[in-house]
């Protein structure tokens, strides 16, 4: 579900999958995104994947603010499916974050 993004608090991320887990990394983002998508803060999210290098994740994230944000990190699929199953498996993680002009 996609949203007016005209305004909103932009997240980045660059994920790299350690090796032989890009599989699980691809697994929890297909079943996070969805829930992510429910939250009333959220106004966009788009996962990609690099096709020359599978392990490699880039994912856009627009909420309404940055309260909507900060709303986000705190619910329970993003504790459980991100902080406690998604990140041991990832070799790095930079995140940005962005307003929209």
């Amino acid at each position: 579900m996609t949203r007016d993004t005209q305004d909103g608090f932009v997240v980045t991320a660059l994920w790299e999958a350690k090796p032989g887990e890009e599989a699980a990394i691809a697994d929890i983002l297909a079943r996070f995104v969805p829930q992510m998508r429910s939250e009333p803060g959220t106004l966009s999210v788009t996962v990609h994947r690099a096709r020359a290098t599978p392990a490699r994740y880039f994912l856009y994230e627009v909420f309404r603010d940055e309260a909507a944000y900060a709303e986000h990190q705190q619910t329970p699929h993003f504790k459980q499916l991100i902080v406690e199953q998604a990140l041991p498996r990832l070799a790095t993680r930079e995140r940005t974050q962005y307003e929209v002009l």
